[in-house]
């Protein structure tokens, strides 16, 4: 079996841009160049009340590192992309995942949760989409709502084989905090959060399984054991993977319910809660249980098929 790489430096070479019925943005705002970069909206995003600062790194000397390094924390979100990154060695799958970066819908922690995460997958040969999608959505009736549809879009588009080389086969998501609430809510939607906007909204929005890593807000604050509205398993709701921390700030009880949920039904998920790694730690090595997590679910990937 391949391993994840414990510390990857390589930037990845622009290799050109791709030719497609989808709208071409600007260049990727992260340390790894993206191959192709796409926005997710042929023309204006759904309806919601968009930032009117200029997207930018909103990190300054005194935000949080992780693992000892800094983190892009990306801000003013208007026009969503999609960043794909391709498997450049031999192992190739048939499998692409959308990436979803954390940042309690306030911004999105683009390289930690992003870009560094899209290189792992690339190491076995899965091909990586990361979702720069609309924030802040704090001030909107349902801040969630705005990044679902951005996931839902994103899902379709991969399907459809809207973008050259990704392939379609099987389609997953991961999300990280904020990113894996959404991500939670795409998994388990039962319609489209939007009105279809053209023939790539004809293919299924839901994913074909998703990894949630200490996914955010999916239970009620006052019964843990009772999923907040919005978010309901059922036997049509793809397989899981979880990876939270005992010590999260943002409890692990939310993996916990919606992981038993999916077990009472039969559902090959799977679960790991660590002992110790707090919030916010993505694929940094740092000395803690947590660190197993990319390898656990390369395991996973493999043992249901969903890789080679």
């Amino acid at each position: 079996m391949m391993h994840f790489p414990r510390i990857t430096f390589a930037v990845l070479l622009l290799a050109g841009l791709l030719i497609s019925s989808v709208a071409v943005a600007e260049k990727p705002t992260s340390l790894f160049k993206a191959d192709t970069v796409m926005n997710v909206w042929p023309e204006k995003a759904p309806d919601w009340n968009p930032p009117q600062e200029t997207e930018r790194d909103t990190s300054d000397a005194k935000s949080r590192t992780v693992a000892g390094k800094p983190v892009v924390r990306l801000g003013n979100v208007s026009v969503p992309q999609l960043h794909i990154y391709l498997p450049k060695g031999d192992v190739k799958s048939e499998t692409t995942i959308v990436i979803c970066p954390g940042g309690g819908y306030s911004i999105l922690a683009w390289d930690l949760e992003g870009t560094e995460i899209a290189e792992l997958l690339n190491e076995i040969g899965v091909t990586a989409v990361v979702l720069k999608y609309r924030v802040p959505t704090g001030g909107e009736p349902e801040k969630w709502k705005a990044p679902v549809q951005d996931i839902q879009r994103s899902i379709s588009l991969v399907r459809n084989g809207a973008i050259e080389s990704v392939p379609s086969k099987r389609v997953g998501v991961l999300g990280f905090s904020a990113g894996g609430n959404a991500s939670a809510r795409a998994t388990t939607a039962t319609k489209r959060f939007y009105d279809a906007i053209d023939s790539h909204d004809e293919k299924d929005y839901r994913p074909d399984f998703a990894v949630l890593v200490y996914p955010a807000w999916l239970v009620e604050k006052d019964d843990p054991s009772k999923l907040v509205e919005g978010i309901e398993v059922t036997k049509e709701t793809p397989p899981v993977f979880f990876a939270h921390a005992r010590d999260d700030g943002i409890t692990c009880l939310g993996s916990v319910t919606m992981f038993t949920k999916l077990q009472q039904l039969g559902s090959p998920s799977e679960l790991h809660v660590f002992g110790s790694g707090g919030h916010g730690f993505g694929s940094r090595p740092d000395n803690k249980p947590t660190d197993a997590w990319p390898e656990l679910l390369h395991a996973w990937l493999v043992d249901r098929g969903l890789i080679e």
